[in-house]
């Protein structure tokens, strides 16, 4: 009954991974280890590090409950003078965007070589 009650909250788009987005870009790993273990057990946080991913990390928790809190709570909250932005992972909206990044370059090759 209580594991009834406890998981009739969770969104369903919740998961236990986190996208965080809006990250100061003098924030170390082990800062982000510190910020997010208070919400639970967490398994594994990835910092980008590319020119295209710096300021996002992804954060693994061991339980979906966990990451709830923690994406409720972390949603907006101010860490090193920037407001984070904190939401599911979706792998779904990835996929659409690549898909779509592949279909535009495709018509311009096509474009480009008189291909109908």
């Amino acid at each position: 009954m209580a594991m009834a009650l406890r998981t009739r909250n969770v969104p369903s788009d919740a998961n236990r991974i986190l996208f965080v987005k809006n990250i100061s870009f003098k924030v170390k790993d082990e800062d982000l280890w510190d910020l997010f273990g208070r919400y639970g057990a967490v398994r594994q946080i990835r910092v980008g590090d590319t020119t295209a991913t710096k300021g996002t990390a992804y954060v693994v928790y061991e339980d979906v409950m966990d990451a709830k809190t923690a994406c409720e709570k972390l949603s907006g909250f101010n860490f090193a003078d920037r407001y984070l932005v904190v939401m599911y992972h979706q792998p779904e909206k990835i996929k659409a965007t690549d898909l779509a990044k592949k279909e535009a370059e495709l018509e311009r090759l096509k474009a480009r070589h008189n291909i109908e």
